[in-house]
């Protein structure tokens, strides 16, 4: 069992998926709550009580729920977490907090542009290439979370035509095949009656044994199909992805929220299902129900078969997480607070994923920046200096060794007065060698 308030996360989920809107997308509402989680116990007052009601609970639980999560990492679904503050500016009015964050959390210094897109990659197996936000001197005080999985499906889908997904495939078998089309075409889904069937080459098909499908009832989002395809396992620990299909009609966010209310039951027992003899026989919005003779060992005499066929798919976004609502902004007044200064905030999540034959991959990473407001309106004057009579050149050792200034700290080793210059040589112009 999970030691993370499972219906905050829902909750949560709810809130960030609405916000992202029905268009094809991905996105990691437990990447944005964990984050939110780690600053939470930084926030007193209006700040306290409003990461509270986005995080679905107080900001202690979270964030000891947090620290469950990231201080034993699940083998399938490597994490990391990171606080860091901008060179040369005091961390100590942060040691309250700082020093209760989970013993994984990465803290020190602010990384550069190179040193954030490394650790980027480093912490989403390469799925993610680039930090989502951009180093300014205006940064205080950065907090990043990711999270990544590659796995295999413990049995592979076949490959079947893609007229499969359609809703008068011949060749689908007695179930008939599995379509998302049977309606009209849901928002930022599909292209209508047949669109996917006529669109694509090949789809998946469920294995005869190996992976679940089944119909449930839910709430908001009616009677929904839904397949599960698990991970090989490691250390006992698994994965699992749940597909989703309700009526074309449904909205997009109740499609989400029933699968967020299924997925408990779906990898810790047995989920409820509808009997497919308490469904009409023919073609409908999750797909074709069909009843032959067949010589069975059911105790009743009635057998039951399900198959699904999917889709491939894969998604790249970023998205922006300061809109109202997803406790960022809330964050931002909060650390600020610990610093002493107004702080603004930005807060981005880049976000991958594919699902194929073989299996799944995801990642998210996602980060935030306290910043330092922006100065009062006034004047600038700029100059260009150009070095273009006489001048003097030096070069100036520098000698940090032990922490202090040693012997060669600030002693000119060469020094030149400048009267010939010269053209740029070819060497000037090529790709730089390398240091030596």
């Amino acid at each position: 069992m999970t030691t993370l308030p499972y219906d905050p996360l829902a909750r949560y989920a709810a809130r960030l998926h609405a916000d992202l809107g029905d268009r094809h997308h991905v996105a990691s509402p437990l990447g944005a709550w964990l984050l939110l989680a780690l600053a939470a116990p930084a926030a007193t007052g209006a700040q306290q009580a409003e990461l509270t009601e986005v995080l679905g609970v107080d900001g202690a639980v979270a964030a000891r729920a947090a620290a469950a999560l990231l201080d034993r990492p699940h083998p399938l679904v490597p994490s990391a977490t990171a606080v860091w503050h901008r060179p040369g500016t005091d961390p100590g009015p942060l040691a309250g907090w700082w020093d209760g964050l989970p013993r994984s959390t990465a803290t020190g210094p602010l990384p550069d542009r190179a040193g954030l897109d490394a650790w980027a990659r480093e912490h989403t197996l390469g799925l993610v290439d680039r930090f989502p936000l951009t180093v300014s001197p205006r940064v205080l005080l950065a907090l990043a979370g990711a999270l990544a999985t590659r796995i295999s499906w413990a049995t592979p889908f076949d490959l079947v035509p893609g007229t499969a997904l359609g809703p008068d495939d011949p060749a689908s078998g007695p179930d008939g095949p599995i379509h998302a089309d049977g309606g009209p075409a849901r928002p930022g889904g599909g292209d209508g009656p047949g669109g996917w069937a006529g669109r694509l080459t090949r789809a998946l098909r469920s294995p005869e044994h190996g992976h679940r499908a089944w119909i449930a009832a839910t709430g908001p989002a009616g009677d929904v199909a839904v397949h599960a395809a698990g991970a090989v396992e490691r250390d006992g620990a698994g994965l699992v992805v749940l597909s989703v299909l309700a009526d074309p009609a449904v909205p997009p966010a109740d499609v989400l929220a029933a699968g967020y209310a299924l997925a408990g039951a779906a990898v810790d027992g047995e989920p409820a299902r509808r009997s497919l003899f308490d469904l009409p026989l023919g073609t409908g919005p999750l797909g074709t129900l069909r009843e032959e003779p067949v010589r069975t060992a059911a105790r009743d005499g009635r057998e039951e078969r399900h198959r699904a066929v999917l889709p491939c798919w894969s998604a790249r976004d970023e998205h922006d997480l300061t809109a109202p609502g997803l406790g960022f902004a809330a964050v931002g007044r909060a650390l600020g607070g610990l610093l002493g200064v107004d702080v603004g905030v930005e807060a981005r999540q880049a976000v991958v994923a594919d699902y194929g034959r073989y299996g799944f991959e995801a990642a998210a990473v996602t980060g935030a920046f306290a910043l330092t407001s922006l100065p009062p309106q006034g004047v600038r004057r700029s100059v260009e200096l150009r070095f273009g009579h006489p001048y003097a050149v030096l070069a100036v050792t520098t000698d940090r060794r032990d922490g202090e200034p040693g012997p060669w700290h600030g002693l000119p080793v060469f020094s030149a007065w400048v009267a010939e210059p010269r053209e740029p040589a070819d060497t000037d112009l090529a790709d730089p060698v390398e240091s030596w």
